[in-house]
């Protein structure tokens, strides 16, 4: 019978696929690096994924966003990737709740189901929000730093955040965090110094309208790459896969 797996049952056994079949991941934001995230993480064998995402895309997604082709512009991210799941791999229990997670809406969240949850969201108040409730349930959770405004994916590494320098975002969330008695955060993060984007832009309507919660609207507009959140997102999913499958 064929075995979509067989390359990956080569290298990791029978049991650590069992494992990661039965296991049910979170992936908090599905753009540029938790799309990649839940690509890896579809082909990697993993029995069920939450899709927690409420944006669309956008043209200025499509220089390094995997959901983002001319064809889905204007399609839930989500929605896009969940059935792109579902053509990678059929037996995957793939599920969208389109959300953008926020204090106010966290209660709504049963995160104690998930052995695992990917935190790829790019705002600061949910990303504590997420990750201070992650730690009181002892889920395993591990979260992305900064991939805006880099250039180089090498310099990407996986850490605790206590150990992080130079990133903005990880400067915040270290200061934030301590506020509320964590220490201690698996991040994936760059140690890439940040290079100022040349010239401000204005994004598309959807991007910065009511598409978005108020909250969740970024000040700045930081420039991309399409090597940096892919990697950022593989290395994730990479973490996530080896911890469940436990080899």
């Amino acid at each position: 019978m064929p075995d979509q797996f067989i390359r990956t049952r080569l290298l990791i056994g029978d049991e650590p696929l069992e494992q990661l079949k039965a296991s049910k991941v979170a992936i908090f934001g599905v753009g540029g690096v938790g799309g990649y995230a839940v690509e890896a993480l579809a082909r990697s064998g993993v029995g069920t994924l939450h899709l927690y995402d409420d944006d669309t895309v956008s043209e200025s997604n499509l220089n390094r966003q995997i959901a983002a082709l001319h064809s889905t512009i204007g399609q839930a991210k989500a929605e896009v990737m969940a059935r792109r799941v579902q053509d990678i791999n059929p037996n995957c229990q793939v599920e969208v709740f389109r959300i953008f997670y926020l204090p106010s809406n966290a209660d709504e969240v049963n995160l104690s189901q998930y052995d695992y949850v990917v935190d790829c969201i790019d705002t600061v108040t949910a990303k504590l929000e997420l990750v201070t409730r992650c730690i009181a349930l002892q889920i395993k959770i591990i979260s992305a730093m900064g991939t805006g405004n880099k250039f180089n994916p090498s310099a990407l590494t996986v850490t605790d955040i206590s150990k992080t320098q130079g990133c903005p975002l990880a400067r915040t969330m270290r200061k934030e965090l301590r506020k509320r008695g964590v220490h201690h955060l698996k991040v994936v993060y760059s140690t890439e110094l940040p290079t100022s984007p040349l010239c401000p832009v204005e994004l598309e309507s959807s991007t910065t309208s009511g598409a978005r919660p108020s909250s969740t609207v970024r000040r700045d507009t930081p420039g991309s790459t399409p090597f940096v959140p892919a990697a950022a997102g593989l290395l994730l999913a990479s973490v996530v896969v080896r911890e469940l499958g436990q080899f």
